[in-house]
């Protein structure tokens, strides 16, 4: 026999056993859709923070004051030790700290910040914001800012600050423009640059020089930060950045056991890097919780060939006497079960198409701004999909076409 006279019969097959077929399809159809359906997810929520991790600055590197065993960094590349979460916080910052990193091979920049939320008023309005005092010498090149209108900060500014697209719209009744004058504390600060809106927290920022920051933030001291930022030569070169300036601390800072730390060194890179896995071990996860239904609908499909076997029992035999081979008998019962698989997978690809669709309605967001996001299907993803199903309804059935092809015609024409 041909592979097109297989296919004839197993189909003839299939169409005479509707209900029993369907009911088949249906765990298949289930199982193949949750599958496709979340690994979509995943992909499109790993494009989505590709996408932004391309936006960002992965060669920089933080230190903030007070270390967290358990908490500082996620663990990464030489960092696995989660420790007991001792944790220690009275500690400061100082320019004897940035003294000590200069020296150290691979960093580009390094300098110090200082924040605070302070009253901002503007037209006799008033708001708490946050404000960060910055390096104008080296702050443009530590970060991919852009502005919107007007500049960014130089080195011989003085009361002045660049402000998030948020805090010049959105928080007072009249729009903030460049060259108007808010107050802080009390004090005027004339705003130079309007930054580009990003999304998140960054767009109610306020910077200014850290000279003239120092005498607006509460609490605030010369020479003394709330975090150092340090930018690498290049991404190969953090994880090394990393492990130097932890050991150039320590030994400056005087300190002689891990234990002992009051400092926490967090790069970009390895958050990303976290993150990232993340969301792939959450996909598997979810993936593999999803195909037990699969695993349903083998069994279901192998219940349906035992069956179709002992119903066809007597046309086997009817074939075989007429000259039907072991080999053909196999093909046709194995033809038949890739079909409930196939048709099971056409459905299953639709339906997690549709579920991917419904997503955005059930609030998952993924874009930058919060809104809902469409997800679509990759060719690729449908064609593993629609495989998969072809492939357990193959193996599904292999027992029952094996039994069907090593059956004797005398016994078959026997059977009641």
């Amino acid at each position: 026999m041909r592979n097109v006279t297989y296919l004839k019969m197993a189909l003839n097959m299939l169409l005479h056993s509707k209900l029993r077929s369907w009911l088949t399809i249906i765990g298949i159809v289930i199982g193949v859709g949750a599958v496709v359906g979340i690994i979509s997810l995943g992909d499109t929520m790993e494009a989505s923070v590709q996408s932004r991790l391309a936006d960002m600055d992965l060669t920089s590197i933080t230190i903030t004051p007070g270390y967290s065993k358990a908490q500082s960094h996620m663990p990464g590349p030489g960092h696995n030790d989660w420790g007991e979460g001792t944790t220690t916080t009275d500690t400061q910052l100082t320019d004897h700290d940035i003294d000590a990193l200069r020296g150290i091979k691979g960093i580009t920049y390094v300098t110090g910040e200082i924040s605070g939320r302070e009253e901002m008023s503007y037209t006799g309005e008033n708001a708490t914001l946050s404000i960060t005092g910055v390096d104008p010498q080296v702050w443009q090149y530590m970060n991919s800012l852009e502005v919107e209108s007007g500049r960014l900060l130089e080195p011989a500014d003085k009361n002045v600050a660049v402000i998030g697209s948020g805090v010049a719209s959105g928080i007072y009744k009249k729009d903030i423009g460049v060259n108007q004058v808010i107050t802080i504390n009390g004090k005027s600060v004339r705003i130079v640059g309007i930054l580009k809106e990003e999304g998140g927290g960054g767009d109610r920022q306020i910077y200014m020089p850290i000279d003239s920051a120092v005498n607006l933030i509460t609490d605030a001291k010369k020479d003394v930060f709330d975090s150092i930022e340090v930018k690498a030569q290049s991404v190969d070169v953090v994880d090394t950045v990393v492990t130097a300036i932890e050991k150039k601390l320590m030994i400056s800072r005087h300190i002689a056991n891990e234990d002992d730390r009051d400092f926490s060194v967090t790069a970009l890179k390895s958050m990303a890097q976290s993150v990232t896995s993340m969301i792939s071990s959450m996909t598997l996860f979810l993936g593999a919780i999803a195909a037990v239904s699969l695993i349903v609908g083998a069994v279901g499909i192998a219940n349906t060939m035992f069956t179709s076997v002992l119903e066809k029992t007597k046309e086997i035999g009817t074939m075989k006497a007429i000259g039907a081979k072991n080999r053909d008998i196999l093909m046709i019962f194995v033809f038949n079960s890739a079909m409930v698989g196939f048709v099971g997978g056409v459905f299953g690809v639709l339906l997690g198409a549709l579920v991917s669709a419904l997503f955005p309605m059930i609030g998952v967001t993924m874009t930058r701004g919060g809104s809902g996001t469409s997800l679509s299907l990759s060719p690729g993803l449908m064609i593993f999909g629609l495989s998969l199903a072809v492939l357990i309804g193959v193996i599904s059935g292999a027992v029952p076409a094996y039994r069907a092809s090593k059956m004797k015609p005398v016994d078959a024409l026997r059977y009641e």
